[in-house]
C-alpha cells in the first residue's frame, strides 16, 4: 500500500540533456528536506560508454537502468518518503514506468531553446553526453501530457525561480 506523508512527494525532475536536471534536482531536493537521485548513476557502463561515443540509446538499453529507478521510487512511497529524482524521462512509456511504483509521482520538464541546451552542454568538461546526441534526444521527447502530473518549467528562469515554481505546485 502506498501512503503519503504530508510534505513526502515524490518529484522527478526530466528533460533532455543540458536542461538542468541535476542542478534543479538537488536545489529542489533541499527545499523538501528529501534525499536526491542522481539517475544518471545508475547508468550501466555500457550505456555510458554508447552515449560517450555519440551512439544513442535504444529502448531496450534503457529498460534496467529505468527499472533500478522505478524500485527506488517504488521504495520510497512504499515508505511515505519524500524523493527527488534527475532523469530525461524523455518518453511517456518511460514515465510510465517510473510511475508503476508511485502512481502519485510528479513531474518537473524542463524545456527551452535547443540553442541554449547545447551551449550548456559545450560547457560541461567530461561529462559522457555529447552535444551531438541533443538531436535525438529532442526527437524522442514527449512532452508531459495533460493527464500527467507535473509542471513545465523555461530553462530561462534561475534556479530559485524553478524551485519557487515547484513548491508553489507541492
Amino acid at each position: 500500500m502506498i501512503s503519503t506523508k504530508p510534505g513526502a512527494a515524490r518529484w522527478v525532475v526530466m528533460g533532455v540533456s543540458g536542461s538542468g536536471k541535476s542542478v534543479l534536482g538537488a536545489r529542489l531536493a533541499a527545499a523538501l528536506d528529501a534525499p536526491f537521485v542522481e539517475g544518471d548513476a545508475f547508468h550501466p557502463a555500457q550505456n555510458v560508454a554508447r552515449m560517450a561515443a555519440g551512439i544513442a540509446l535504444t529502448d531496450a538499453d534503457r529498460a534496467p537502468w529505468l527499472a533500478e529507478l522505478a524500485a527506488r521510487i517504488k521504495a520510497a512511497a512504499e515508505a511515505g518518503a519524500p524523493l527527488v529524482l534527475a532523469c530525461s524521462a524523455l518518453k511517456r512509456r518511460y514515465r510510465d514506468l517510473l510511475r508503476s511504483g508511485d502512481p502519485d509521482l510528479r513531474f518537473v520538464h524542463l524545456t527551452g531553446d535547443p540553442a541554449v541546451l547545447a551551449t550548456r552542454m559545450g560547457q560541461r568538461p567530461g561529462h559522457f553526453m555529447p552535444v551531438s546526441l541533443l538531436e535525438s534526444q529532442l526527437r524522442d521527447l514527449e512532452p508531459l501530457a495533460p493527464d500527467e502530473h507535473g509542471i513545465v518549467l523555461d530553462i530561462a528562469a534561475t534556479p530559485d525561480e524553478q524551485v519557487a515554481a515547484v513548491l508553489a505546485q507541492a
